[in-house]
């Protein structure tokens, strides 16, 4: 079990984890809940109803990371315009897009990393130092999504777009900065297939 995810009777998944480890995935989980922002609710009317409408914003975010987990819906990488026309119209309707789905995207993924950090906190330490972590099924989706947006969030930052560019981290040397970043990025990646294998019927 240590490093990769086995299914639990029942449903679910579990995992062995040190303590590094443990506080590795936690402080990323963190992370990616600073980089995501604060919830609408924060700001909003005590209005259910006016919350449930309240819009998003309409432009793509400037952080390369937020670009690519609320990538634009009708442009980007392999969607070509045929003519200025089509261009604008893609934008349009991209900036409409996003208005409409952004906050629940956001909320979304605020929602997993937090189910992360929780089901860590709730861990008990073994005498060795590490713990096994239990998930539910629904818990176990909720990883699999936190996992992938971290994935997702370390590659923007290595800019890793295809599998060559995954290809040439393992060739980096010990003594490049991104090594500590890059080993992250190829253990998450283990832990996100393991986790995939186990949930697969």
């Amino acid at each position: 079990m240590p490093g990769h995810f086995e299914p639990l009777p029942g449903g679910g998944a579990a995992v062995a984890l040190d303590e590094v480890e443990i506080s590795i995935i936690r402080s990323l989980a963190v992370q990616l809940l600073e980089l995501i922002g604060p919830g609408p609710a924060e700001n909003a009317p005590d209005d259910p109803l006016a919350e449930l409408f309240a819009e998003g914003p309409s432009e793509p975010p400037t952080d390369p990371v937020l670009q690519r987990l609320f990538p634009d819906a009708y442009s980007g990488p392999g969607v070509e315009a045929d003519s200025p026309e089509q261009a604008e119209e893609q934008r349009v309707y991209s900036a409409e897009f996003r208005r409409f789905t952004e906050n629940d995207l956001r909320a979304a993924k605020r929602e997993n990393a937090l189910a992360v950090i929780r089901s860590l906190d709730a861990l008990t330490m073994a005498g060795d130092g590490g713990a096994v972590l239990k998930l539910s099924p629904e818990e176990s989706e909720q990883w699999l999504r936190a996992l992938n947006d971290l994935r997702l969030a370390i590659g923007s930052r290595l800019d890793v777009v295809d599998e060559e560019d995954t290809d040439l981290l393992y060739r980096l040397p010990d003594e490049d900065p991104r090594k500590p970043m890059v080993m992250a990025y190829l253990w998450l990646g283990g832990l996100q297939e393991s986790l995939v294998e186990t949930l697969m019927p």
